[in-house]
């Protein structure tokens, strides 16, 4: 079975008008923590990115931050990170942010979010990797999203062959038993492929 050492996490640099994301954000972090698990994750100070990695240092985890140098301004670095590394471009962000992690959480969020967890099913969509993915649909955030993808489906510009593959957990909670179970029950694909690949 692989090990999960690092998980990616995908949120919003903001909070959000809903105080559970925040809420959520911080349950995540601490679980992280307490699992032994580093985040890696988008480098911010602010927002549920900044919630949830000063939750995760605050009980006493691992965080990697991983952030633009256009964002200075706009994202504030979090300078309480255990490894904050500042890169040239948003490309340059993602494929470290890939290599770095066993698997990947999507917290609410907003454009941005939703663009990192689209690629992601894209890439296990079309077989680049097998690291498990969970949609954190707190408070019921993603499920429109959820019934677009049904729809997607039901159209069949989803089709049977190139099923999306995904899970979803209502509670934080859930998060990790489903990323531990999802790892029992699928084959690795070599690191160096993958990333050659993308």
């Amino acid at each position: 079975m692989r090990e999960i050492k690092n998980i990616c996490v995908y949120c919003g640099s903001s909070i959000g008008a809903d105080p559970r994301h925040t809420v959520a954000a911080r349950a995540l972090g601490a679980a992280l923590a307490r699992a032994g698990i580093g985040l890696v994750y988008g480098g911010g100070a602010i927002g549920l990115m900044g919630v949830l990695a000063k939750a995760t240092i605050a009980a006493g985890g691992v965080v990697t931050g991983v952030i633009p140098e256009f964002l200075d301004d706009r994202e504030i670095p979090f300078a309480g990170a255990t490894e904050l590394i500042v890169v040239k471009d948003m490309h340059t962000r993602k494929r470290l942010m890939f290599e770095r992690s066993d698997a990947f959480v999507a917290l609410p969020g907003g454009v941005g979010t939703l663009e990192e967890l689209t690629e992601q099913l894209t890439w296990i969509q079309l077989g680049r990797h097998t690291k498990p993915l969970v949609i954190a649909d707190i408070a019921g955030f993603w499920r429109p999203l959820l019934s677009l993808f049904a729809h997607m489906h039901n159209e069949e510009f989803i089709r049977e062959d190139y099923d999306v593959r995904y899970l979803v957990a209502e509670r934080v909670e859930d998060i990790l038993p489903m990323i531990f179970a999802a790892i029992r029950h699928t084959p690795d694909i070599s690191e160096t492929a993958v990333t050659e690949r993308l």
